[in-house]
Parts: structure tokens; sequence; C-alpha cells
């Protein structure tokens, strides 16, 4: 059982690295610039849900409103989002994809279909309680990373 404990731990260890190497690491979706994690999923979310304002996305992400009008700026400058007034809601702004953002949120799109592995197909076919004990292993991870976090502040 020790053994197991440890095995656990170091691949605990070694999902955190990966994930913040990911985290990390441009790369470019279909268009000749890199994207960040966070700006790729940023696009993700226009994409996926379309007529979306600022607050809209803020509180999608958990994020402040602040947070996000930065990094949409940055992806207006570089022609991935432009904004537009709500034509049911003319006090409301809405932020879209441009031509070259969806080029992006496509080939982001493309490249989780060809290099998940199988992941969605495995979690697809997971039971009930089987998920239920991965959301508990994973809600109890965020509160230990969180309360791990306020205690070097």
């Amino acid at each position: 059982m020790k053994e197991l404990h440890l095995a656990l731990h170091g691949k605990f260890r070694s999902l955190l690295k990966l994930a913040v190497e990911l985290d990390r690491t441009p790369k470019q979706f279909g268009t000749d610039e890199l994207l960040s994690h966070s700006e790729i999923h940023l696009i993700e979310i226009i994409g996926d849900h379309e007529g979306l304002s600022v607050t809209d996305i803020a509180n999608c992400l958990g994020i402040t409103k602040g947070a996000v009008s930065q990094s949409l700026k940055k992806l207006e400058n570089r022609k991935y989002t432009a904004k537009k007034i709500d034509p049911e809601n003319l006090s409301r702004t809405i932020v879209y994809l441009t031509s070259k953002g969806l080029t992006a949120y496509w080939s982001h799109k493309h490249w989780h279909e060809t290099m998940d592995g199988g992941f969605s197909r495995y979690l697809k076919n997971l039971s009930d309680e089987e998920l239920a004990h991965i959301m508990t292993f994973m809600e109890r991870t965020e509160d230990f990373l969180e309360r791990r976090l306020k205690s070097l502040q």
C-alpha cells in the first residue's frame, strides 16, 4: 500500500509539471503566430458560445472583467477578435471571432480531436460512480492547491 501511495504522489507531481509546461508553451493554431494557452482558450470560449459580452466571458472563466478586457485587447490588436453592438440590446457589446480567430478556433478543435489519444472516449465510457470519484479527487486537489497557495502569501 505504501508503494501505491508513493506512486500516486509521483504521478500527481508529474501531472502538475506537465500542466505547467503545457501552459507555458505557446503553439500555432492554423495561423502564422504563436498563441498562449490562455489566449487559445479565450478564443475557444468565444467560439463555443456566440454572443458573449466581456462580463459573460469573465463569469465563464471566473476572472475579472479587467483581465478579460486586457486579453481581448491583445487578441483584437492581432486581429483574432472584434466587438460589435448587440442588436438585441444596444447598450451591450458582444465579442466575436474574426476569420483569423475562427481559423485558430477550428485548428485548436482539430488539435484536441487528434491529440487527445482517445481520452474523451475513455471519459465517456466511465460509470457515474467512477466519474464521481474522479470529481471528488479533483475537488480535494483543487482545495489542497488553493490552501497551499494561500499559505505561501
